[in-house]
């Protein structure tokens, strides 16, 4: 038998000179075979149980279409069910026709169910309470209105009262308002002007006028009636003392844009009931705050636009949870940009870590630290590389939270600027003197980023853009980013996990469940994939499932207590005993923008018994506030259990 020989060099290179320009043939003119081929082995790749038991798994939430709505904010109760909020969902029309949206899923069943909503809670804040419920304050009174869209000039009217004789006043919407030329401006909306106050000062009667502000348009469409200084106006058809007592004052009325105004309305949802339930309402309109837990269990309200769109100057306010009331805290004042991440620290500090979401000063309030609120003292965390680009960002307290790190991810510059970072950073706020030191960089700059911490202590950071709300990148028509991390704190690097199908930029949101998946929804890009097209919002749902839950049998977790103390330890059942090495306390999220200030994991010790587990509740409210919780038990693996709610008192 003859040996075959083997060709010669130039023997193959000519055959594979002939060959490769055949095959590039081929592939062009069966383009859509080759590109169905490749899909197909992607769906096989990712598909295959060793590539989910090293990066995990994504999967679309079937969602019914009279359920699919703009998820601007979310919410884990403690009922396990997801309350999802549109509100208007930033579609004027919807605003317009008073039609406002929440819906509830169950992720045990996948059922949906429509929530009557009775404001506009849309970029409204929230917060969960000790007793369970989310508080939900504030939202949208006015939408914007663009400098294009507006013909009449229009600003805001200071109605004044100088009589203590005759009661408030009140005047109708439209109500006509002369400037000294004779040009009208009319009232947006009804206003009630209070008496003037009588008050003794040195032993003298002094009377302090009393008044209320409201919206004022110019009768006469136009250049014409704007007005650039401060002037009075007189109100039409007042006539004698009232003429002279009862007056307006405005700053300006011009053409400008209109930013939208904020709400004062504040409800608790109830996750029994599944209904709001009406509070007191908030001493300031907000649009855009912040809803942070005190240690004493009430909440503090900062940061606004109000009523007019005008940026609340560092007042800030206290909801009393047992009078279901919200009071002045004139001692707190804080200036902060709009919805500021506030976490609260284990000596019972704030620590704003300067992300945010947007409106405010360029410079005042933007700088991080920690804030005593009962001083009303601030200390600066220095240390931050590009700290001109914390809008937009991500802030985490790293597992576990007796640590005391908060991580700052990503963002970019003031407004809608394209500029965006990949810079991480990580304050250590056990330090006496805490500073922010560079962490590992993200793959990419990034904006929107969402992070969620998992019961394994990871944190889990999916979607954002490199881009302002996914628009234009570095050449990108849409610049969102189609990638997923684990992040591991004690290692302190990023481990890629699959990639999701759907990108997220602004008003997106992700949290954990109480089975250990991850779900994520909304995004509101400004362009479509053209990038010359207005975008449309992204009401798919998608969920991811870590490599945690591909790992084989996860451990159980059996009876024990509902209620727990802090300080206290308590015994719970479980037959995988043996191979437990470690317990979560996982406080349930509240999203918005980015923001959630209330997710952080709290490491329980753990000692083994016959048959199950006793876990210690760590003392201190500062580190385990009031509330209900996600209790997780991990195995030697760090694979969790299925979560049980515990109550912490």
């Amino acid at each position: 038998m003859t040996a075959r020989r083997r060709p010669t060099l130039a023997r193959r290179l000519f055959t594979m000179a002939v060959t490769l320009p055949l095959m590039a043939g081929v592939a062009v003119v069966n383009r859509p075979i080759v590109v169905f081929a490749a899909e197909r082995f992607h769906e096989f790749s990712i598909n295959r149980p060793s590539y989910k038991q090293q990066f995990g798994h994504w999967s679309l939430l079937d969602v019914p279409a009279k359920f699919r709505i703009n998820a601007i904010h979310a919410a884990l109760l403690r009922t396990g069910k997801v309350l999802i909020v549109a509100g208007s969902g930033n579609n004027r029309e919807n605003f317009e026709a008073g039609t406002f949206r929440t819906i509830l899923w169950d992720p045990r069943t996948d059922a949906f169910k429509n929530i009557p909503t009775p404001t506009d809670l849309f970029c409204g804040g929230h917060t969960f309470l000790p007793n369970g419920n989310l508080l939900v304050a504030g939202g949208t009174k006015s939408y914007e209105v663009l400098e294009a869209d507006i013909r009449n000039a229009a600003g805001v009217m200071k109605i004044k009262n100088e009589s203590p004789d005759n009661g408030a006043r009140t005047f109708a919407k439209g109500t006509r308002l002369l400037g000294k030329d004779g040009r009208a401006y009319l009232t947006r909306a009804e206003v009630i002007v209070p008496a003037a106050a009588k008050m003794s000062h040195g032993g003298k009667t002094m009377v302090h006028a009393g008044e209320a502000e409201v919206w004022v348009d110019a009768a006469e469409a136009g250049d014409a009636p704007i007005v650039t200084e401060p002037a009075q106006y007189a109100i039409d058809g007042l006539t004698g003392a009232d003429a002279n007592n009862l007056y307006g004052i405005a700053d300006k009325i011009t053409r400008e844009k209109q930013e939208y105004g904020g709400d004062n309305t504040s409800y608790e949802f109830d996750p029994v009931s599944e209904r709001y339930v009406r509070t007191g309402d908030m001493v300031r309109h907000r649009w855009y705050p912040t809803l942070s837990t005190m240690p004493n269990g009430d909440v503090m309200a900062v940061s606004g636009l109000d009523e007019f769109g005008r940026m609340l100057p560092g007042v800030n306010e206290r909801y009393k949870v047992a009078q279901r009331k919200w009071v002045a805290a004139p001692e707190l004042q804080r200036v902060f940009p709009t919805y500021p991440a506030l976490f609260l620290t284990q000596d019972e500090r704030l620590f704003f870590s300067g992300s945010n979401a947007g409106y405010g000063s360029d410079t005042e309030g933007r700088t991080p630290g920690l804030w005593d609120v009962e001083k009303n003292k601030f200390q600066i965390v220095p240390g931050l590389d590009d700290p001109g680009m914390t809008e937009t960002s991500a802030s985490v307290m790293l597992p576990p939270a007796q640590d005391q790190k908060v991580m700052i991810m990503g963002g970019g510059e003031v407004g809608d600027s394209p500029v965006s970072t990949s810079r991480t950073a990580i304050a250590d706020l056990d330090d006496a003197e805490p500073r922010y030191r560079r962490g590992p960089d993200l793959p990419a700059p990034t904006r929107y980023l969402n992070t969620v911490v998992l019961p394994d202590d990871t944190v889990f950071t999916t979607g954002g853009s490199s881009g302002y709300r996914g628009g234009p990148y570095q050449g990108e028509n849409r610049s969102d980013l189609l990638t997923a991390h684990l992040y591991d704190p004690r290692r302190e690097v990023f481990h890629e996990a699959a990639a999701p199908t759907v990108g997220r930029n602004y008003h997106s949101e992700a949290l954990l469940l109480p089975d250990g998946r991850v779900v994520t929804m909304g995004s509101d890009p400004i362009y479509d994939t053209t990038g010359e097209n207005p975008g449309s919002f992204e009401q798919r749902i998608e969920i991811y499932s870590p490599p945690y839950l591909f790992q084989g049998d996860r451990p159980a977790l059996g009876g024990g207590p509902r209620t727990v103390k802090r300080g206290r330890s308590a015994a719970y059942a479980t037959a995988d005993a043996g191979r437990i090495t470690g317990a979560r306390l996982v406080r349930p999220s509240a999203v918005t923008h980015g923001t959630d200030v209330d997710q952080r994991s709290i490491e329980l010790g753990v000692r083994r018994t016959p048959g199950g587990v006793t876990v210690q509740i760590p003392a201190g409210a500062g580190l385990v506030p009031s509330g209900w919780y996600m209790l997780f038990l991990t195995d030697d693996k760090g694979v969790p259990s299925p979560a049980r709610w515990v109550r912490v008192l």
